[in-house]
């Protein structure tokens, strides 16, 4: 029985099969083991992939790209905000949802994805040789429940028979197996996710074959495409100082030449010079330039910095030394660049560092093994199934009093406490009142508690009043695994109680 994983980022998307017991990534029809992840729209029908891509520059406002950052969110959010300021496509809300509008037409961002989703699907199809449908979908680490649902219906829609949707970093250590080498020990994994748009780090206790999330971080103002940015900036300055004409403002050259940049980028990872190449750049002039891979490292010297600056500050903020990571993981097209490579290798000197599969083929490698697993079928791994643990997204926080009678915040569920989990907290209160509410906050880990966090509240009322003394409130909280939150409180002296079902907690 054969099953498929998807990988669906924001720049590409890349489907592997799983068969006769091993996962590898399938080329699509123009050979490309990944696809870009653009959708172009006209009067007569929808392309995906490439050909969209290279048609961009021409069709500009009809071609959606990057729709796995507005999924599932709505017009108040930041993201969502500066998404919809990029974008060279109309974004407007229409009935409380956030919709494309092309040709007068309103196109949603899962209807976008479910085309995406459909391509992965006859790719893998064609493969194989057969209609399977049975998908594992990999999400970030970060993705809210609405943004996993809409995901999940994009992927429902293009019809697919979704398994289980899986965190990325846990498909990364599934496709190296990690867990299953050595069941019985416990070791800390850092995975290093350099995506189109975004770098993701998290470090991960493996523990007798069970994943647990001790820190993650996001950082959107870095990812491949600013590699890409610089590259092109320079290309700009090349063509300035050889035509002394300056095409920074011409949206339309500036296009051709960040396709230019990222064709050339991408040989620099395995050749010492590229060509950059652009006919009719500007003005009926043609724009030819080598650039060599020392000179492309010079260029992007500073994101090189801030790439390896961001392990030092995750680690820092777990309390562990270079020395305590027992793997790295390189994952993400941008991890393949030789020069981050070796800095990731100075940073983590005795550290195995795996990336013999290709960085941008790891995700959905473990995605496809996940399914091998859910089905049931023999896979590449001998000893017991490798158990995925769903975890909670966010911290989750009980607002309290100090002693000086100002408000303090205690985290009950760490960002990555893997789910099932059950908690008990007792929360003290004045004597003198006669009633009491308890406040559950959620934020992103390091982050500051904000007031707009608060998810939920629950009010114990007509408690007996004490002149002296405390009320003593017994409170339970139980995170079930698709993250609904049941909050039980009681008061200790009297026995009233009162409970709350929160649906989504994080």
């Amino acid at each position: 029985m054969a099953a498929i994983g998807i990988h669906l980022g924001s720049s590409c998307a890349c489907a592997a099969v799983f068969k006769d017991g091993r996962a590898d990534v399938v080329a699509n029809d123009a050979g490309d083991r990944v696809t870009p992840a653009v959708v172009a729209f006209s009067e007569k029908e929808e392309v995906v992939g490439l050909a969209a891509k290279q048609n961009r520059v021409r069709n500009l406002s009809n071609t959606v790209v990057k729709v796995k950052q507005i999924l599932g969110r709505s017009s108040g959010d930041p993201q969502a905000e500066k998404y919809i300021a990029e974008s060279k496509c109309s974004v407007i809300e229409r009935n409380g949802k956030l919709n494309y509008e092309i040709d007068g037409k309103f196109i949603s961002p899962e209807d976008v994805a479910k085309l995406i989703f459909r391509k992965m699907k006859e790719t893998a199809q064609f493969a194989l040789g057969s209609d399977v449908n049975d998908t594992v979908i990999t999400v970030p680490f970060d993705f809210g429940e609405k943004q996993k649902n809409a995901l999940g219906e994009a992927a429902k829609a293009a019809g697919l028979n979704v398994l289980r949707l899986i965190h990325e970093p846990s498909a990364a250590l599934l496709a190296y197996g990690i867990g299953q080498d050595s069941p019985s020990g416990k070791s800390n994994v850092l995975v290093y996710k350099l995506g189109g748009t975004s770098l993701s780090i998290t470090v991960i206790e493996v523990n007798s074959g069970l994943y647990r999330v001790l820190s993650t971080n996001t950082d959107d103002s870095i990812g491949g495409t600013c590699f890409t940015e610089a590259l092109a900036q320079h290309l700009a300055s090349e063509f300035q100082r050889s035509y002394k004409n300056d095409v920074r403002g011409n949206p339309r050259a500036m296009m051709k030449l960040m396709n230019s940049a990222e064709v050339a980028k991408h040989s620099l990872s395995t050749l010492g010079t590229a060509n950059c190449f652009v006919d009719s750049l500007y003005d009926g002039l043609d724009f030819d330039c080598n650039v060599s891979r020392a000179r492309f490292e010079l260029i992007c010297a500073a994101l090189f910095g801030k790439c390896i600056e961001a392990i030092k500050i995750l680690l820092q903020q777990v309390g562990l030394a270079t020395d305590d990571i027992s793997k790295v993981v390189l994952c993400g097209g941008s991890a393949r660049i030789p020069k981050l490579q070796q800095l990731i290798r100075e940073l983590f000197p005795t550290v195995e560092l795996l990336n013999s599969i290709p960085p941008d083929e790891v995700i959905p490698i473990g995605a496809a093994i996940e399914a091998g697993i859910l089905l049931g079928r023999e896979h590449t791994f001998s000893g017991d199934d490798l158990l995925s643990v769903e975890c909670s997204a966010k911290d989750i926080l009980v607002k309290a009093v100090d002693e000086s009678g100002g408000d303090k915040f205690m985290v009950v569920f760490p960002s990555g406490t893997p789910l099932p989990a059950r908690r008990q907290h007792t929360l003290l209160a004045p004597g003198e009142i006669s009633s009491v509410c308890l406040e559950l906050y959620e934020s992103l880990e390091k982050s500051p508690v904000k007031e707009d966090g608060r998810f939920a509240q629950i009010v114990l009322q007509d408690l007996d009043v004490k002149e002296d003394g405390l009320h003593h409130i017994l409170t339970i909280l139980t995170m079930k695994r698709d993250g609904s939150l049941h909050v039980t409180c009681t008061d200790q002296d009297t026995g009233k109680s009162e409970a709350i079902t929160v649906e989504v907690a994080s």
